[in-house]
């Protein structure tokens, strides 16, 4: 029987001329007929709008019309108006226009083409490509119901990597079994969908089972389907069984290619094995096959969490050099601006990102939330919304990530109620939260001190049906420790235990910080020796909270058998560590030893930084080798150490008991310069020097500097400025400054008063002397007996018979309104003291 055919057309849309702004021009080409070859061509459809920049291009297919169905259903559908002869393409798109749970099998009873068979795998080909899966499987439905259906291997292949792709696993075996009872013998690429199904779902063993049966069932397994059991194994972290299964790829004769490499990478990606992913990638180097744009973003991401920055950096700056090769992605650049985030440089973030629209593009979500994570790390609260904003704005819906992480900006900024009200907004927006969202939440309250609230969230997520883990431990015993709640810790820890969390390092650390933090040292030991006894393995983080818990508690012995306990362990010191060691041996006067550690750390490659350096110049000077403190400078200088205050403190210290006391205000001019605050024991240091000097002009100066900060300077160092200013007989000035003191509220006590009366006395000022007095009793200060003494044998010997009566006369009413504000007890103590000193 002949069959008419019509030949292949191509539609192409132009639309925004100004000559039919409504209506879309709209132009067909048709040539000769066309056989049942050329129905199943695929054709391009274009449309353009100028107007407003929008253009689509889509591949439509015929398929088998209405002059190519049998004569019978041309006869049967002639005379029904309600048949439409649509191609393939067209039914498609009527399809994917309802919803599942509309008439689709009215609509597709009134396609004509449905009595042509061989219209029914394009059409389930293109519904699967378009994704929608419960259009698919009605559609399926109805086609198996027809009587001119014929089951075919393609079809079932087809509709089982559609169910692998949307994670319906047991559907996929369900059509498995159902195409062999249609008696549809399985092929390689049914069993390459299967294996591909279980694989997504992380049923690795399922994958190897069905292995097995298309061996047993005489079937040559092919690449792919070896390259989709190593995807099933690595997808589920199992690396060495995706390398077995590599092994055996090979043993059987079929080479790897990219893809299986790929394959391999990424599954030492998932199962944490970064360094045999770069050992793997050498090894492909060595092969003929160059790796690709996805590879080389497996290779940056492990790179990254082997914190082998420069490297990652390297190879995508190849990437972008060789774009013809393997160019940067979306993925790429989300990767270097998470490597960024890590290393805390905000401004390479953007940087990254607005490079990535330069590149020409388009972000999606991961990229949004990589850019909102590094904002949220630094605090930066309001930049993380601008980008929060941009996601609605470029028309993506900000998911759960997009919601945790700029919680976690407000928490870090110290605004836990805007981040409270960001949780609120999760769940108005129908998303849920999950635990690392509560987790954000708890930090939010927890780092700003409220403790409270913080385990009331805890309690929250509880009744969400969300249960704690050990970060939400952790971070509970982190605010404990801020909080200085030893109790709360107690009560945190048995919660975890009946909860049945079982701590870990990270969360031991937490706790035995908390402990070091109020001052429980015994605690903290105790937790300690707990871990140990339950092969709960320490890391450097617990040899550095304890070492430098010891040595804020003054526990130095301890701190150093720490120090030996963690170099038993064969554990790495850090920075930390070093400094805190070299300090407690500074403390306990042990020089030598110090000496010894601060070069074991400069020789392991840990390269002393600020602290280090500071904690071996008080080593140096508390052992007086002022010689090396001048050295130790040097070397600061030149390895570029930046200095800070207690630094400068050291080395002025140094200076000054060394005898070069003008290097102090050289380094003081220096502090000037680099901005580098002052701080009492700096001022101290400094008037010292000038006294050592006798450079009192100098001093003068230094009180311009002073004068704004006099109520936070501790005394000692006001005394020693005006013992210095009136040993240098600037008594106006020192009496200046004195006056200064007491209008700023300074700290006034009986030294400074003594200070102030000796000067006074040593320079004949009696009468300033006795008005001083007086402030003393104004103030509350009681004077002591030597300065009534002092005083008294001055004007017996100094002021002649008529001043020493005035001299008495006043001392007696000093005395006697002193006696007013004192107990009658303190009374008599205080006259058979002080009756010696008046009596002639």
């Amino acid at each position: 029987m002949a069959t008419t055919t019509t030949a292949p057309h191509c539609l192409y849309q132009l639309g925004g001329t100004a000559a039919a702004e409504s209506t879309r021009m709209q132009s067909a080409i048709f040539c000769k007929k066309k056989s049942s070859k050329t129905a199943f061509e695929e054709t391009k459809q274009g449309f353009v709008d100028y107007d407003r920049g929008q253009h689509d291009v889509s591949d439509r297919l015929s398929g088998l019309r209405k002059d190519d169905i049998p004569g019978r259903y041309r006869v049967r559908v002639a005379g029904d108006r309600f048949q439409r002869d649509w191609t393939v393409s067209e039914v498609v798109d009527q399809v994917l226009a309802l919803t599942p749970r509309d008439d689709i099998d009215g609509l597709l009873n009134r396609w004509v083409g449905r009595f042509a068979r061989k219209n029914f795998p394009y059409l389930i080909r293109e519904l699967t490509q378009r994704g929608s899966i419960e259009h698919c499987i009605a559609v399926f439905r109805w086609m198996k119901n027809q009587k001119n259906y014929c089951a075919r291997n393609d079809i079932y292949n087809m509709m089982i990597r559609l169910h692998a792709r949307h994670n319906r696993t047991d559907q996929a075996r369900g059509l498995f079994f159902e195409m062999q009872e249609w008696r549809c013998k399985p092929d390689a690429e049914t069993y390459n969908a299967l294996i591909n199904a279980h694989g997504r779902a992380g049923q690795w063993r399922w994958a190897m089972n069905i292995m097995d049966d298309m061996l047993r069932a005489a079937i040559p397994p092919s690449r792919s389907t070896y390259n989709n059991l190593i995807n099933a194994c690595g997808s589920s972290g199992n690396w060495k069984e995706a390398l077995n299964v590599c092994k055996k790829m090979t043993d059987n004769g079929v080479g790897p290619d990219l893809v299986t490499h790929n394959i391999v990478l990424s599954a030492f990606k998932s199962g944490a094995q970064y360094s045999k992913a770069l050992s793997y990638f050498e090894l492909m180097k060595g092969t003929h096959i160059r790796p690709d744009t996805t590879t080389l973003n497996i290779i940056i991401h492990c790179l990254v969490k082997l914190q082998q920055y420069d490297k990652a950096i390297d190879i995508f700056n190849s990437m972008r050099k060789n774009k013809s090769d393997c160019r940067p992605d979306v993925v790429t650049f989300t990767s270097i601006i998470h490597l960024y985030s890590t290393c805390g440089q905000v401004e390479n973030c953007v940087a990254a990102f607005n490079m990535m629209l330069a590149e020409g593009l388009k972000p999606n979500t991961i990229s949004y939330n990589s850019l909102i994570g590094a904002y949220a790390a630094c605090g930066m609260d309001k930049e993380a919304l601008v980008v929060f904003n941009e996601i609605k704005q470029n028309g993506f819906r900000p998911d759960i990530v997009s919601y945790t992480s700029l919680l976690n900006a407000y928490g870090r900024s110290q605004k836990p109620q805007k981040a409270r009200e960001i949780f609120a907004m999760i769940k108005k927006n129908r998303l849920k939260p999950n635990i690392v969202t509560y987790n954000a939440l708890i930090d939010a309250y927890g780092s700003n001190g409220l403790l409270a609230e913080a385990i009331e969230i805890l309690r929250e997520m509880e009744q969400d049906g969300i249960y704690p883990n050990v970060v939400s431990i952790c971070t509970l015993l982190a605010a404990c420790g801020q909080c200085s709640q030893k109790v709360k810790i107690d009560t945190i820890l048995s919660a975890a235990e009946m909860r049945g969390i079982k701590l870990n390092t990270v969360a031991y650390n937490s706790a035995i910080g908390a402990y070091m933090n109020v001052g429980k040292y015994d605690k903290a030991v105790g937790l300690y020796k707990s871990m140990r006894k339950k092969n709960i393995k320490p890391d450097s983080v617990t040899c550095t909270v304890l070492i430098s818990g010891c040595c804020n508690m003054s526990k130095y012995s301890e701190a150093l058998v720490f120090m030996e306990e963690m170099m038993h362990l064969r554990l790495p010191l850090t920075k930390e560590v070093y400094s805190s060691a070299i300090c407690a041996y500074s403390k306990l006067g042990q020089v030598i030893e110090a000496e010894s550690t601060f070069n074991l750390m400069k020789s392991s490659g840990c390269y002393p930084d600020v602290v280090a350096y500071t904690a071996m110049l008080d080593a140096y000077n508390a052992g007086e080798n002022w010689e090396k403190a001048y050295a130790l400078f040097e070397e600061m200088e030149v390895n570029g150490i930046k200095l800070d205050t207690i630094a400068c403190a050291a080395l002025m210290r140094a200076f000054n008991k060394g005898g070069q006391p003008g290097r102090v205000l050289s380094l003081a001019e220096s502090m000037r310069e680099k901005d580098i605050p002052f701080s009492d024991t700096i001022y101290f240091e400094m008037v010292s020097a000038c006294s050592l000097l006798h450079d009192w002009r100098t001093a003068v100066d230094i009180m311009k500097y002073i004068e704004p900060s006099l109520p936070v300077i501790s005394s000692g160092c006001l005394n020693l400025f005006l013992k210095f200013l009136g040993k240098s007989g600037k008594i106006e000035t020192m009496l200046k400054l004195f006056y200064k003191m007491l209008a700023s509220g300074a700290d006034i006590n009986l030294n400074t008063y003594s200070v102030i009366l000796k000067t006074l006395l040593s320079s004949g000022n009696w009468r300033k002397y006795l008005e001083v007095l007086q402030w003393m009793e104004d103030s509350g200060i009681q004077p002591s007996n030597e300065m009534y003494h002092d005083i008294s044998s001055y004007s017996q010997r100094c002021v002649g018979a008529e001043n020493a009566a005035v001299v008495k006369e006043r001392l007696e009413s000093v005395k006697g309104k002193s006696r007013e504000r004192i107990s009658p007890s303190q009374s008599r103590e205080s006259t058979a003291l002080s009756s010696p000193l008046f009596s002639n």
